[in-house]
């Protein structure tokens, strides 16, 4: 597993924004867990477990996680998801290890705006996805053979097709108008396209492929076409193309072997992000990184699924999506070590067939994580 890029940055000079800077190695690191919903206190719990498992083996740093209520019951209960001062709430911390939200009885949207948006939107504009099809896992293309499918996806997370802007009017009446407003910035596609042609140049291929839809949407994915376009000039061991979304599902699926590093919008990525995962095998074995590479914010580490009411309570959520994100945690926070540590218990558990229903094994969250710490401790 490459880490996520991160570049030295001169301290007297003024931040290139785009550009990750080096992390402050600590003998404790200070984790916001927010479980939220569904399944999600199930998975981030067992996270939880592994992360103190593969502390205790490298044995030079440590762990304390502050567990924080923040969740739908929250909500229901407050009319809030988060208190007024959240943010600085987080900023106390190095990190944020963060479940699921979304419960049956509140609207999705605001569940995902009072919360898990409330916190990345701000800070967080790089998204990173990895997919790769673990040992023991299969997917469902027809002869795809190990290592062939191995992905980074770099999603814009601040802006774009979700920046929030829009609006209704004459509510309930047959003119009623509904407005999504899809803002892209010069500074936002700028700043995405610099990190993602940094995550690109770290791994072995060097190559990105950035989405858009250009031919029919001619504003702002053109913009993006042409900022996109300058900056790979800072980046000349990069090989870049270009796809159209829609062509990019037909190529992921027939010719995954051609894709490394994928630069998509919010929506696109968010879309695409989640064909990977099932294409990888199953959505429960996928990571997310929120990262602010200016470190301003303490950066969101999350498995893709959602919270999953249908199983939420029968202990059979599928963790390797928690433990994966818990390895990116590890990256950003500098312990490479122990990140490389929990991902190679991760796989082997995973070759071994020891798995959950998603992915044809019988072993509950629990069995899982036990067996992953076993291997952690046996490496």
């Amino acid at each position: 597993m490459s880490p996520i890029a991160i570049y030295p940055v001169n301290e007297t000079a003024a931040f290139p924004e785009g550009y990750a800077i080096q992390p402050e190695r600590k003998s404790t690191y200070k984790i916001a867990q927010i479980g939220a919903d569904g399944i999600g206190p199930e998975v981030i719990e067992a996270g939880v477990q592994a992360v103190h498992a593969v502390a205790k083996k490298v044995g030079t740093f440590n762990v304390d996680f502050t567990e924080l209520d923040w969740s739908s019951d929250r909500y229901k209960k407050t009319g809030s998801y988060v208190p007024a001062d959240y943010i600085e709430i987080l900023k106390k911390h190095d990190a944020i290890f963060f479940g699921a939200v979304g419960a049956p009885d509140v609207p999705d949207h605001i569940s995902l705006w009072g919360l898990r948006l409330a916190i990345c939107q701000p800070y967080m504009y790089a998204n990173v996805r990895r997919t790769k099809v673990l040992p023991g896992t299969s997917s469902p293309l027809k002869n795809l053979q190990p290592g062939e499918l191995d992905w980074c996806i770099i999603r814009e997370n601040s802006e774009g097709e979700y920046a929030g802007h829009g609006g209704r009017s004459h509510r309930s009446l047959d003119h009623e108008i509904g407005t999504e407003v899809t803002i892209f910035t010069r500074t936002g596609i700028r700043r995405i396209a610099r990190y993602a042609f940094q995550v690109a140049q770290s791994r072995p291929r060097k190559l990105l492929t950035y989405v858009t839809k250009s031919n029919a949407m001619r504003n702002g994915m053109v913009l993006w076409d042409e900022v996109i376009n300058e900056v790979s000039k800072e980046f000349p061991d990069v090989t870049m193309d270009h796809m159209l979304v829609d062509a990019m599902t037909v190529r992921m699926t027939l010719h995954p072997k051609s894709l490394d590093t994928i630069l998509a919008t919010n929506l696109h990525a968010d879309i695409l992000s989640d064909l990977a995962a099932a294409l990888a095998g199953s959505i429960g074995i996928a990571p997310t990184a929120n990262i602010d590479p200016s470190r301003t914010m303490p950066s969101m580490f999350e498995p893709i699924h959602g919270s999953a009411f249908d199983i939420t309570g029968m202990g059979i959520a599928n963790p390797v999506g928690t433990f994966w994100s818990a390895c990116e945690m590890l990256d950003w926070l500098g312990e490479h070590e122990a990140s490389k540590i929990l991902m190679k218990a991760v796989e082997q558990t995973c070759a071994d067939g020891i798995s959950t229903r998603d992915l044809g094994g019988a072993a509950n969250t629990q069995e899982v994580t036990e067996a992953v710490i076993q291997r952690i401790k046996a490496l």
